[in-house]
């Protein structure tokens, strides 16, 4: 894939970021944009842009709950967000200011209105899957040729895990992302409420847990790209970027992101307006500059994450738009599933049956 330099922008805030309508305050994922989008947002429409970063949904929410943020955007992932809305962290937005909204693909809004209700608060960035990513190499010389590198198999049946323990595990530490595909690949309602059944998705993750090398949300990109590991359940783009790194230094390693074919979560972030923004109209002229099919289509080809604009795909490069992995065709679309709501109850069960996990006691 073409080669590019993995910056992060580095900003320099004050206590409290600027207001005033000619100028914006992001908040986004780190790695999550083209490098030039920026730039060219602020020479269209001579907003001065501040861009923060983060690496969990967790960090998000927490600047969100404590109020007085300052920032103008954000981009929390789907599940996130519904129960942010619920909370009335954001303002609904004005379409009005977002003419290119029509740009959006219409079965994807709906999609993304499962997390909320009728797109009233929040667009689609970027979305994904959370699958297996592995080193092509090290799992053939492990399992074979029959590895069953399309399949949650590789990771969650012991058989397999075992004989990749030597190599590597690594498992994302994000509860409902890792239980619910667990639960499916289980044969069960992914988005069950029954104890019994969380508890055994849990005990099927402590079958495997003597072979994982650890449990995080990041830390995969780069040992994947470096060889450290060999296989993750992992966000699809971040594979990608593990395979791009890897290829970028030459180092011998080829990295590949499978979608499961028993189905799996998948998730939108979204670009949203939190309710105390100092700069709103700034934060919906930047949402409605990125849904331009050019400008989103830089972004995909960046952080190789599908948007929901589908006038973008004959600006994207072709080894990204033509891969099924990160545009699924429609028999896979069909397979993937949102993650649902939990009761606070089945929160709860779910956080303590995590930390069980996590921690193996």
């Amino acid at each position: 894939m073409k080669a590019r330099v993995f910056a992060t922008f580095a900003v320099v805030t004050a206590a409290t970021p600027g207001f005033g309508q000619d100028r914006l305050n992001i908040y986004n994922w780190s790695d999550y944009i083209a490098e030039d989008t920026i730039e060219k947002f602020e020479a269209e429409t001579g907003i001065d842009v501040t861009y923060d970063v983060y690496d969990s949904n967790e960090v998000l929410e927490a600047k969100l709950l404590a109020g007085s943020s300052g920032y103008d955007l954000v981009v929390p992932t789907s599940d996130f967000l519904r129960r942010q809305v619920q909370g009335g962290i954001y303002l609904p937005l004005d379409r009005s200011k977002i003419p290119n909204w029509d740009n959006l693909d219409p079965a994807m809004m709906e999609a993304a209105a499962t997390y909320d209700e009728g797109n009233e608060h929040a667009v689609i960035y970027m979305w994904g899957t959370t699958g297996v990513g592995y080193n092509v190499d090290m799992v053939r010389e492990r399992l074979g040729d029959d590895a069953p590198t399309d399949s949650f198999d590789l990771i969650l049946n012991p058989e397999y895990a075992e004989k990749l323990a030597d190599c590597g595990i690594a498992i994302l530490d994000s509860q409902a992302e890792v239980i619910e595909p667990v639960l499916n690949y289980l044969g069960h309602d992914p988005h069950t409420q029954d104890p019994d059944l969380l508890e055994e998705a849990a005990a099927a993750l402590e079958t495997i847990l003597p072979y994982v090398r650890y449990f995080h949300s990041s830390q995969y990109i780069t040992d994947l790209a470096n060889g450290e590991i060999c296989a993750a359940m992992g966000w699809s783009g971040d594979v990608f970027i593990a395979a791009d790194r890897a290829a970028e230094a030459d180092n011998g390693v080829e990295i590949a992101y499978t979608i499961p074919k028993e189905g799996t979560v998948q998730w939108f972030d979204m670009m949203a307006i939190p309710a105390d923004a100092p700069n709103p109209d700034a934060a919906h002229a930047f949402i409605n500059f990125v849904l331009q099919p050019e400008i989103i289509a830089d972004i995909t080809n960046y952080v190789y994450y599908p948007n929901a604009v589908p006038a973008s795909k004959e600006f994207i490069e072709a080894e990204i738009v033509d891969d099924p992995s990160i545009y699924p065709p429609q028999e896979v679309l069909d397979n993937l599933f949102p993650s649902g709501f939990l009761e606070p109850r089945t929160e709860r069960i779910l956080t303590r049956l995590w930390t069980r996990v996590r921690t193996g006691q």
